[in-house]
């Protein structure tokens, strides 16, 4: 979709940045009249993602200098990203910068955007985005191949950062990057990378069905996309056998190679700064993915391979434990009460999710407290996941449902914005409403139930709720999570 820019700029700070980044967000009636012609296709992304490229001044042969990690998948491939991002890390004097391209952020933007794991400061941020924003604007496309682009149009929110991503990777001289797929695969805006090092595929499930189809073999299909001749492909264990038959047609459709990789002997114990058992699984598939640049890049005479009982170097395992993901199985202490935060939102990371807390939590005594939202997909669906998963080892007393505004001013922090949700069903609380109710049907009166209009009135409702310590699981959105993780912070700072 292109978006034509409504502002004029005034200054280039990196709040005008975040205004004018905000600015191309897709706005909700729009992406319903695209669903309402049933067509899920784009064909004309990725050609769209060549022509921008070349009016900032670059050619997606460019980027094959960034040695690419290229990872998609349904449940983990954000987990994956990181973990293979922190194993390259350890390897600072062979390769000194490495890139980490993920969505969405949590509390800013910028994180979607990491050097060394760390995400870019504001200042580098607001320098490289308008340097990409000032090349649009003063360059132009030929408007009978690309009849959208008119002057003084712009890519979408999510075109756009990967555009400044590969902008900032470049002048940031980055030895190697990792590139998790936003949505899917085959369409998606990452996938103008020609010539990755290697890719690798977390566990399919089925989520953003509009897109990517209603099987689980149409999913595969689009997940497959990034496949590139040449360069080796790599999936998790268990994949389901339906989706991983489809990987491996592509996958020589592609002319390339799909190997599933087991879980590591050495990772069955070892400590992972992710928590979760199902951790590793993503952990074990980013120890061949870091190895395969590695080796690449000479750092290492020969590949670690896919024997379940391969001897995996000490580095590759300081990594892993030294990785840092806000959001996935997080455990927050926060004067007497424990926050349990993760923002699984399909099925199979809310069944992950779950019994991680679950297993977590189930001998403790304390009071037990779920904050929930999911704006957007089938929420009815995720709570009875989580209801199921969690029963009977775990009865929560209270549940809190809202929404993912920030404030009790009705606004959301800057970098959290969202215009792709119905505003009217946000400000009447009609999932909220709706998701009491479906509870009050599968636990009966057993819990106490509470609607709130935004995060920060939730947490102050669980800060009066008990004179004792409870433990709170937080779920349903990222959205949620990265507003809890804002209020949070002003919290920690008065």
């Amino acid at each position: 979709m292109i978006i034509r820019n409504p502002l004029r700029m005034i200054g280039k700070t990196y709040h005008d940045a975040v205004t004018a980044l905000n600015s191309l967000q897709s706005n909700y009636a729009n992406i319903m009249a695209i669903r309402q012609t049933g067509d899920r296709k784009n064909i004309m992304t990725l050609l769209e993602m060549h022509e921008w490229s070349r009016r900032i001044g670059y050619s997606a042969s460019d980027f094959n200098k960034l040695n690419i990690v290229h990872i998609t998948g349904t449940k983990g491939k954000g987990s994956t990203a990181a973990f293979t991002s922190s194993i390259l890390g350890q390897y600072k004097e062979q390769l000194p910068r490495i890139g980490l391209y993920t969505s969405p952020h949590l509390r800013s933007v910028r994180e979607r955007i990491r050097i060394n794991g760390e995400p870019i400061s504001e200042e580098k941020f607001a320098k490289y985005f308008f340097e990409v924003w000032d090349r649009l604007d003063k360059t132009t496309s030929p408007l009978d191949k690309f009849p959208h682009m008119i002057p003084g149009s712009k890519p979408g929110y999510f075109k756009f950062l990967t555009l400044l991503s590969f902008h900032t990777f470049i002048k940031e001289d980055c030895k190697s990057c990792v590139y998790e797929v936003g949505v899917g695969g085959e369409l998606d805006s990452t996938n103008m990378i020609e010539k990755p090092i290697v890719c690798g595929v977390t566990l399919l499930g089925i989520d953003h069905t509009f897109m990517l189809g209603d099987t689980i073999e149409e999913i595969a299909w689009n997940k497959g996309g990034i496949f590139k001749p040449g360069a080796p492909a790599f999936t998790v264990e268990k994949q389901i056998p339906e989706g991983l038959a489809v990987l491996k047609e592509r996958a020589g459709e592609r002319k390339t190679t799909l190997t599933e990789v087991p879980v590591f002997q050495q990772l069955q114990h070892a400590k992972l700064g992710i928590a979760g058992e199902f951790q590793r699984s993503n952990a074990s598939l980013a120890v061949v993915l870091a190895s395969e640049v590695l080796h690449t890049s000479n750092v290492l005479d020969k590949k670690l391979g896919c024997n379940p009982d391969a001897s995996i170097p000490k580095k590759f395992l300081d990594g892993l434990q030294n990785t840092k993901w806000e959001g996935r199985c997080q455990i927050l202490e926060r004067e007497e009460n424990i926050w349990y935060i993760d923002g699984a939102h399909t099925k199979d990371s809310m069944i992950a999710a779950s019994t991680w807390f679950r297993d977590t939590v189930c001998s403790s005594k304390r009071k037990k407290v779920l904050l929930f939202n999911q704006q957007s997909r089938d929420a009815k669906a995720l709570v009875n996941n989580l209801y199921t998963s969690v029963s009977p080892d775990v009865i929560f007393d209270d549940v809190i449902f809202t929404t993912n505004v920030t404030w009790k001013s009705g606004s959301y922090s800057a970098d959290l914005v969202s215009m792709n949700t119905s505003q009217e069903d946000v400000e009447n609380l009609k999932v909220q409403e709706s998701l009491t109710n479906n509870w009050k049907e599968i636990d009966g009166n057993h819990a106490r139930r509470y609607v709130t209009p935004n995060i920060e009135e939730a947490n102050e409702l669980i800060e009066k709720l008990y004179d004792e310590p409870a433990d709170i699981f937080v779920t349903g959105s990222l959205h949620l999570v990265g507003g809890l993780l804002v209020v949070f912070d002003r919290l920690d700072v008065k």
